[in-house]
């Protein structure tokens, strides 16, 4: 029985001119020049992109060399690219007054854009604990839609916090130094409010108390940043335990947030603040920053002794 040519496959024209091999490297990923006006930020990008001195040397360095390591993107169904990996590399180039930015364009799903985007940024040496906090949430959603553990993130506000409960060790945590308990704790922050979370960025509140607070209303929270701003004081973490079990029995309000701000800590030492322009201003211009502070204090003894001999001089 003849077949019917008519319904047989027809081999690709790129088929007939080429070799097996040139179609095996064509289906390998390439490093191509994309316009940086064409790539967009991945969304809800939790690291920050700071404008820093870091950032300038990076951007001089580019300047001179390029972008070394090429940035990872995806294809977007309008033309247009997302970037997954590079974010501080397309910002520095952009300060670089460059118009492209080498690229690798990879195919992947929402999940898996995510884990690589968070796996690559994780590697950074200063992390803040906001940025950790909504990079495990986020690779945590990841995870948990590709049937991995979803009983990372617990809500229960009776956990162990410092880790007595015993369970195998997060995949999340495991590549980044941090315990399951860990993490738990810093997914808890992303229950903070913006203010507070910025709080514990610039280290006024560690994370232990930041972990209780997290449990507080949005209401509540702004009350306690209130009291904060009224410079009575952060709260220890005594004292945020104690914020958390009045705010689970519905028994916490202004007053009481007050009252226990307020409370002297027994190692609390008063904070000394100086205003560090006024004080480079006064400094040896080559003086090393480790040596600042012995600079002052010296200076400082230098000067009492000086008012003393005076004093001692007039007094005769």
């Amino acid at each position: 029985m003849a077949k019917d040519l008519s319904k047989m496959p027809l081999p690709k024209l790129d088929d007939l001119f080429t070799t097996e091999e040139e179609r095996k490297n064509a289906d390998l990923e390439k490093i191509i020049d994309i316009d940086i006006n064409n790539i967009d930020d991945f969304p809800e990008h939790p690291f920050k992109v700071i404008e820093n001195d870091e950032m300038y040397n990076m951007s001089e360095s580019i300047k001179e060399n390029g972008v070394l390591v090429p940035v990872l993107v995806r294809p977007k169904d309008n033309g247009r690219y997302e970037m997954v990996s590079g974010h501080r590399r397309k910002f520095a180039s952009q300060l670089a007054n460059k118009e492209t930015i080498p690229c690798i364009v990879r195919e992947l799903t929402d999940d898996e854009a995510i884990i690589i985007m968070v796996d690559s940024n994780l590697q950074r040496e200063e992390i803040l604990p906001s940025e950790k906090a909504f990079a495990y949430k986020m690779k945590l959603e990841a995870l948990s839609h590709q049937g991995k553990r979803t009983d990372l993130l617990e809500d229960n506000p009776t956990y162990d916090q410092v880790g007595r409960k015993l369970e195998i060790t997060g995949i999340i945590g495991k590549d980044n130094g941090d315990s399951q308990t860990q993490v738990k704790r810093f997914i808890r922050l992303t229950k903070l409010i913006p203010e507070l979370l910025e709080l514990v960025d610039n280290k006024q509140i560690a994370l232990s108390p930041a972990v209780e607070l997290s449990f507080l209303t949005d209401e509540e929270q702004y009350a306690v940043l209130d009291c904060i701003e009224c410079n009575i004081s952060t709260p220890s973490h005594a004292q945020a335990i104690r914020l958390k079990n009045l705010s689970l029995e519905k028994k916490l309000t202004i007053d009481k947030i007050e009252d226990i701000l307020s409370e002297e800590k027994p190692n609390q030492i008063p904070k000394i603040k100086f205003n560090a322009d006024r004080i480079r201003n006064v400094l040896p211009k080559n003086i090393e920053e480790k040596k600042i502070e012995d600079y002052v204090v010296n200076a400082i003894e230098y000067y009492s002794k000086h008012l003393q001999k005076q004093r001692n001089m007039d007094a005769r």
